[in-house]
């Protein structure tokens, strides 16, 4: 596991209304995020970054509207429909 630290001004945590604890939850959680969406990183390993369970991160995701499905194509997405 990586560490990584990161310095945030006392002012942010003022003026956000959050604790440490608040903060960090919320770096993970977008870093996680971000990881998910830009660079592929699977479920698994998002929630884990974002201390989640996985089905915890799943049902983030969708706060954040962003799709656990991902096609390339039309035809792809209606080829899984109708296998569903």
């Amino acid at each position: 596991m990586c560490q990584i630290a990161i310095n945030i001004p006392e002012a942010i945590l003022y003026d956000t209304k959050m604790n440490r604890v608040e903060t960090e939850n919320f770096v993970r959680r977008l870093v996680a995020l971000e990881y998910y969406r830009n660079q592929g990183v699977s479920i698994g390993y998002c929630a884990e970054v974002a201390g989640m369970s996985e089905k915890e991160f799943i049902k983030y995701l969708g706060e954040k509207k962003i799709s656990i499905f991902q096609f390339d194509d039309e035809e792809e997405f209606l080829q899984e429909v109708k296998n569903a």
